[in-house]
Order: structure tokens, then C-alpha cells, then sequence
């Protein structure tokens, strides 16, 4: 089993540290709550860290499998019976099979809930936990539908986010590829040309032969040297201080930055509110939310948030010290705890940012557009007129 070491306080305020093997993240929280300690961080031991492969499943195929299910439970069919239909109709071999396997879970007497539980890789804390609610409370069919409609809306905001990003990105290589084949391959075709000539090139033409020498001499270097920071990069990301730098930077960083900050407070609002509107009680949320927030900073901001609340503080002081939500965002949780309504004004606040997003999104494009067809035209216009300045020289001095 990994090792993990873990930060906490008691309920008495104790600062405690350590680390303790257990068979995941989830079991050794588990384990830390029956010993009521409140975590504040937990961490892989570094030499326990590996690459995790994943399912093959889309986020399409299991939001489509919720809406069936929560549409078929709704109609008053078994819940054994609309396991058994959807396992033979998912386009997914590997989820028909995991469906089949729930099926077989709940036929053998088990609740759903634990059946769903055995696959943690397609359905997450989030999903088990208010199947398990909807379960208890005898409203199976409206959890599943409020279910349905939250990762829907989810998967939306993801795709809206990496709609954004696909264009510039694809631009961006294809330009870089462009300048790329005209440095290696166009250019020394010039430089083969020049070298006849005897006279001295221009000052821009002999910056733009030199940068060609190199790549034609060190592309393979220049190509390990990408791989190993590549590498860096991931293995960096798989540090708590280096996930939290790299999350803290993206909420700052220029143009997508806002895009970042909105899209991040839209999910956690709209996972929290779903949650405790399906009768999960708030640390049992807010500890889930946490895990699925997509974001260090805000990951550190809700568990602060438990550890105020078992000390009987409110939500919001945590969430203010972080610097990530605006004050309109907290003054709304403020209100929503006050009131008793603090899944409603969740909700509201993440349909608003829902529409931010979108608003994000396209300024973002209209700003990067034209940045990105300025670049190009200015490296490759500038190794063009760079490469055909020795030709104006011998046109003036034939005249």
C-alpha cells in the first residue's frame, strides 16, 4: 500500500502531522475522520508517485448513462432491470461491462450506492455520495435527474474552456511548425545562394542564417531538451507545492486567467450546491467538492473551510483569505448560510459565472485572433524579407 503523510488539527485545535499507509487518498481520509482529526493536507510519499492510466470512458458516456437511468427509475421501472437495459446499450464496452457488474452488485442484495462505490474510477465520490443521499431520503429518481443535470452542465463548461484553448493552440503549432520548415529546409536554400555572392549580407539576413545553422546542427538536442522539460513539467505537477505554484499562476496568468478563475468558482459552487441540495450534509460536501474542484488553491481554500466549520466558524471567512472569489461571490455564500438557503444562492451564483464563462470565452478568442495573426505575420514576413534584402542590394547596385 502508498505511503502518505498527512497535516491536521483535532477538535480541540491540536496541530497534528504524519503518515500512514492506506490503499488510497479516499481510505486514509476515512481513517483520519474516525480518529476525528480535521485534515488540512495529504501527499503521496514522492517515491510512491506513478503515472495513473486512464479508463477509456468519455465524461459524455457517463452523464448520458445518469440521464437514461434517472429518466427509466422516473418511469417506475426496477432499478435491477434499468441496469440490466443500459448494460447492453452503452456504446462503451468498458462502461457495459461496469454497468453489468453494478447490476450484478444490487441483484446480489447490495444498495446501489455500494455497488457504484467498487468503481471509483468512472464514478467519483461526488456521484456515489448523493446516489447514497437519494438512496436514504426515498428520492432516488429526483437525485438522479438533479445528478444528470449537474454533470450535463459540467461537461458544458469543460468543453466551453477547451473550445477556447483548441483554436489559438492549433494556430500556434501550425505556425511554429511553418517557421520551423522555413529555418531548416527554406532558408539554407538561401544560404547556399548567398555564399556565391562574396559581398556582406545584411545585418537581419545574418541573424536569420545563424538562428537556421543552429536549429540544422541542435534539432535533436533542441527536441530531448522539450521531452525533459516535458517531463519535468508532469513530475512537477505531481507535487502538492508544485500543483499549488502552477494553479495559483493560472488563476493570475494574463488573457486566461479570468477564464481560469470563472470557469473554477462555477464548479465549485455548482458541486457544492448540488450536493447539499441533495441532502449531504456539509462537511460530507464540502470534503467532496474539495476533491473535485480542479484547482490547488481553491482545493486549500475548502478544506480550511471544514476545519472552520468543526470549529464551529462559517464557510465564508476561509474562501475571503484566499483572494480567488470576489467579494459578490462571498457575500452570497455569507447570505445563503444566514438564510438557510445556501444551496439556491450556490446555484444562482453558478449559473451566473456559467454565463461569464461564455463571456470569457469570447473575448478571449477576439483578443488572441488577432495577436496570433500579428506573430505570424511578423516572424515569417520577417525571415522573408530578411532572406530577400541581399537581393535588393544586387538589383540597386546593377542599376
Amino acid at each position: 500500500m502508498p505511503l502518505f503523510e498527512y497535516k491536521g488539527k483535532t477538535l480541540a485545535g491540536t496541530a497534528v502531522a504524519g503518515e500512514l499507509r492506506a490503499k488510497s487518498r479516499a481510505d486514509l481520509e476515512r481513517l483520519l475522520r474516525r480518529k476525528k482529526i480535521m485534515i488540512s493536507n495529504v501527499s503521496k510519499k514522492p517515491s510512491q508517485l506513478k503515472f495513473k492510466l486512464g479508463t477509456g470512458i468519455k465524461k459524455i458516456e457517463i452523464s448520458r448513462f445518469t440521464r437514461q437511468f434517472a429518466t427509466m427509475i422516473g418511469a417506475g421501472l426496477p432499478m435491477v432491470q434499468c441496469l440490466d437495459i443500459l448494460s447492453k446499450q452503452m456504446e462503451s464496452a468498458e462502461l457495459r461491462r461496469i454497468v453489468g457488474q453494478v447490476k450484478e452488485s444490487v441483484s446480489s442484495g447490495s444498495t446501489l450506492a455500494e455497488g457504484l462505490s467498487k468503481h471509483k474510477k468512472i464514478f467519483d465520490d461526488l456521484y456515489v455520495n448523493m446516489v447514497e443521499a437519494g438512496e436514504i431520503g426515498g428520492a432516488l429518481d429526483t437525485i438522479l435527474v438533479r445528478l444528470a443535470n449537474y454533470r450535463e452542465k459540467a461537461d458544458a463548461l469543460i468543453r466551453k474552456v477547451r473550445g477556447a484553448l483548441v483554436y489559438p493552440t492549433v494556430i500556434v503549432v501550425v505556425a511554429l511548425a511553418v517557421t520551423f520548415i522555413m529555418l531548416t529546409w527554406i532558408v539554407p536554400v538561401f544560404a547556399k545562394m548567398f555564399s556565391g555572392l562574396g559581398a556582406e549580407l545584411p545585418a537581419p539576413t545574418q541573424i536569420v542564417l545563424g538562428i537556421s545553422e543552429f536549429l540544422r546542427q541542435n534539432v535533436g538536442k533542441i527536441l530531448l531538451s522539450f521531452i525533459a522539460l516535458g517531463v519535468l513539467f508532469r513530475m512537477m505537477l505531481r507535487t502538492d507545492k508544485g500543483r499549488l505554484n502552477f494553479d495559483r499562476f493560472m488563476l493570475k496568468a494574463p488573457l486566461i486567467g479570468t477564464l481560469v478563475r470563472k470557469s473554477a468558482i462555477s464548479r465549485f459552487t455548482r458541486t457544492l450546491g448540488t450536493l447539499i441540495s441533495s441532502g449531504v450534509s456539509i462537511l460530507d460536501a464540502l470534503e467532496i467538492t474539495a476533491k473535485t474542484a480542479g484547482n490547488r488553491v481553491i482545493h486549500d481554500a475548502i478544506r480550511r473551510s471544514v476545519l472552520a466549520i468543526a470549529e464551529g466558524d462559517t464557510i465564508t471567512g476561509p474562501l475571503v483569505q484566499t483572494g480567488v472569489f470576489p467579494p459578490m461571490v462571498t457575500q452570497m455564500i455569507s447570505v445563503g448560510e444566514k438564510t438557510g438557503g445556501l444551496d439556491d444562492m450556490l446555484s444562482k451564483i453558478a449559473d451566473f459565472y456559467d454565463e461569464e464563462v461564455d463571456a470569457a470565452v469570447s473575448a478571449l478568442t477576439s483578443i488572441i485572433e488577432p495577436v496570433i495573426i500579428v506573430f505570424m505575420g511578423v516572424v515569417i514576413g520577417g525571415i522573408l524579407i530578411a532572406m530577400y534584402l541581399p537581393m535588393f542590394d544586387i538589383i540597386g547596385k546593377i542599376k
